[in-house]
């Protein structure tokens, strides 16, 4: 997957909160009740990371401890908390002044209904999150922790969809705190938005960015072997559609299955999550290595055209997210507009460097011209995508911040069929409209480029953006 963290590999510590006020019983059943909904969110298959059940906390001693072994863990992506009883809020302050990871607040009970005609002074003793996650929930804010706060029995569908949407974010976070992007050349010469602080991104994202000369990447292209082309393009074969096998195409083929093996041997040995390019830095290669990013992105690697590592590392961070999840994630760049009154749209594609897990059929493995950068043709995946809704994505910085900027949209197929435009290309409809949209994306400043996201919803960006306390700014 291109990654440092194994997102299969995370897990979620659920904390439950009470006071030894109601005797060892209580206790006891509010320990068997917690592992009860531990035991139902992992049984639903809808949470993608195992929850781990902790023992009860009941004094400021035993809060402190937890926190600080969730801190400490590598593996934990997060806490969950409930405050099945009562639990002094006081208890709370020293453990929740040391957190480092991001919170789910569950407010919730063991109960889904009343008990009208048998409920007791004892029943109620023992089920009353109702006011005691109000008191958890008071210094968690005058603490100000920022936190996802989710409500109701963990029986509903819809609670364990928001606890798993939380659980995503908060894996890609953890895995960006040991991110690295590889920039293979610089930034498009005066393009402005893709230019950044990487020492601000470091400190408000934890990955790092390094930079390299496209001569020491293209060293490694040379060095692959014959045998492992061979290989490469037998796989091309198996998986696409590759309508021109003269001569000329296969050795434009071959030149991309050798760049794609350099490229992937490059990350791998420097542990690398993503990678940036720019077609006005290709010294040593013979074409843009548009079909390695495309492969490459459909394995997991971020990647950002023209030096956008911003966009590389956002990329990656969303396919974390969208781990197991249908409809793919993308690198994307909204390229000319349909302006027919009433049925406004967006035709999106990029040069090459598409992903195909967006692609709605079979990629077509083909070799056509570029047109810029000076450069023999290139080898591409050709594929339109399926209708149905989506997400753009941008992450910017302006003065002292970063502000994402998250766009609903509708994919839809476009009014014809597009022989004459070789590239993988699709259709979206902005929210509200194209005109509003747009005009709002660039009110907000959002990039040119941006990450399409068919795979994932609104609510995984805004519990990321809460994670990483960035502005959010959401069209729809």
């Amino acid at each position: 997957m291109g990654r440092r963290i194994d997102a299969k590999k995370c897990k979620i510590r659920f904390i439950t909160g009470s006071q030894h006020l109601y005797g060892e019983e209580t206790l006891k059943q509010v320990a068997a009740n917690s592992r009860a909904v531990v035991e139902m969110l992992n049984g639903s298959g809808e949470i993608p990371q195992q929850i781990v059940w902790q023992p009860t906390v009941t004094t400021q001693a035993e809060v402190t401890a937890a926190i600080i072994a969730a801190n400490s863990d590598p593996e934990c992506a997060g806490v969950i908390c409930w405050m099945h009883t009562f639990s002094p809020a006081k208890m709370w302050i020293n453990g929740l002044k040391l957190l480092q990871k991001p919170m789910l607040h569950l407010n919730t009970q063991a109960n889904r209904d009343i008990p009208w005609s048998t409920i007791d002074m004892d029943f109620m003793n023992l089920n009353q999150a109702a006011h005691g996650d109000r008191e958890f929930g008071f210094i968690c804010t005058r603490l100000g922790i920022a936190r996802k706060v989710v409500n109701g029995h963990c029986g509903d569908p819809l609670v364990r969809s928001r606890i798993a949407a939380w659980v995503r974010a908060a894996t890609a976070w953890l895995d960006s705190q040991t991110m690295r992007i590889a920039r293979f050349g610089d930034n498009m010469r005066e393009v402005a938005v893709t230019e950044g602080n990487k020492v601000s991104a470091q400190i408000a994202f934890g990955y790092a960015v390094d930079g390299y000369g496209v001569g020491d990447l293209a060293e490694v292209v040379r060095e692959v072997a014959d045998t492992e082309v061979d290989e490469l393009v037998r796989e091309y074969r198996d998986l696409y559609t590759i309508p021109d096998r003269s001569d000329a195409a296969m050795a434009s083929i071959r030149t991309a299955a050798r760049q794609e093996i350099g490229i992937r041997r490059f990350l791998e040995e420097g542990n690398y999550s993503g990678f940036t390019d720019t077609f006005e830095d290709l010294h040593g290669f013979d074409q843009l290595p548009g079909l390695a990013a495309q492969r490459l992105m459909a394995d997991g690697y971020g990647f950002g055209a023209e030096g956008d590592w911003k966009t590389a590392a956002l990329l990656h961070s969303l396919k974390v997210m969208a781990c197991g999840l249908p409809g793919g994630v993308s690198f994307m760049e909204d390229y000319t507009y349909h302006f027919e009154p009433g049925r406004g749209r967006v035709l999106g594609s990029h040069m090459l460097e598409v992903c195909p897990s967006i692609a709605a059929a079979k990629p077509t493995l083909e070799v056509h011209p570029l047109g810029i950068g000076g450069k023999s043709d290139p080898a591409r995946l050709v594929f339109g995508t399926k209708p149905g809704p989506a997400l753009n994505a941008s992450m910017i910085e302006l003065d002292g911040h970063f502000r994402l900027v998250v766009n609903e949209v509708e994919v839809v197929a476009p009014d014809e069929d597009l022989p004459k435009l070789p590239v993988a290309r699709t259709v979206w409809i902005p929210k509200p409209d194209l005109a509003e949209g747009a005009r709002r994306w660039i009110e907000a400043g959002g990039a040119h480029h941006s990450v399409h996201a068919p795979a994932l919803t609104p609510e995984h960006l805004r519990d990321f953006a809460r994670i990483a306390g960035v502005e959010l700014i959401e069209i729809r």
